[in-house]
């Protein structure tokens, strides 16, 4: 009889505890859930101003390219081939990043349709790789902002001036921005010049995604 008994007692107990396992396992998944949900939303809320920010600059950036072609259509002479010629390389930069816009605005809105976290993680990882390149091409274009007031004139009439301050100048640029070109990498994000240039909404609000969504394995992983 005490046996029986026993036994009982102790399939009562083991039925306690699957209850309370199952219940501790559904509560933890909850949470997870939960968690998961808010650290996406606050994500995808970073995202989505980001790629509002783009369009505005998508706007800028077709207003310049029509004001610097109306400039070109009406310069289209000899003595002014460096300032053609510069604004023709800024011209070509500026489709560039804008064609590579209209792209993260794309991809922007997939992250937001993204049904799982390591779906929304890779596309988020693809944006801000596209992030960097687009940042590094584009700091190519800095030494023709100090080529277009060039003219031949300019030259002749002054070379010493010319050769001794306004193309080392213009050498200076072209030297820091491929340098910026070659060095602007996940590498180098911790260093301060780093943080300093990319301290804009434009990348932080990329990196805070990132960072939220890292958050959920985190804490997947204190809760176990």
């Amino acid at each position: 009889m005490e046996d029986i008994e026993l036994k009982n007692l102790w399939k009562e107990y083991d039925r306690k505890f699957e209850e309370a396992r199952i219940l501790n396992m559904q509560s933890w998944m909850l949470n997870i859930r939960t968690y998961e949900d808010l650290q996406t939303q606050k994500a995808k809320s970073k995202l989505n101003s980001l790629g509002s920010f783009k369009k505005r600059v998508i706007i800028a950036g077709v207003l310049l390219i029509a004001f610097l072609l109306f400039l070109i259509l009406n310069s289209l002479k000899l003595s002014n081939i460096f300032f053609v010629s510069s604004l023709s390389a800024i011209v070509v930069f500026n489709i560039i990043a804008i064609v590579v816009y209209i792209r993260q605005i794309l991809l922007i809105n997939d992250i937001d349709n993204s049904e799982s976290l390591t779906e929304a993680q890779e596309k988020t990882a693809k944006l801000q790789a596209s992030t960097l390149q687009i940042t590094r091409i584009l700091f190519l274009q800095t030494p023709f902002y100090s080529t277009f007031f060039w003219n031949p004139e300019m030259i002749t009439s002054n070379p010493v001036k010319f050769f001794l301050i306004t193309l080392p100048v213009s050498l200076l640029f072209l030297f820091l921005s491929i340098w910026l070109f070659r060095n602007i990498n996940y590498k180098n994000m911790e260093k301060k010049w780093f943080r300093v240039l990319f301290g804009s909404s434009e990348w932080t609000s990329v990196v805070q995604a990132i960072k939220f969504m890292n958050e959920i394995e985190e804490f997947k992983k204190e809760t176990l």
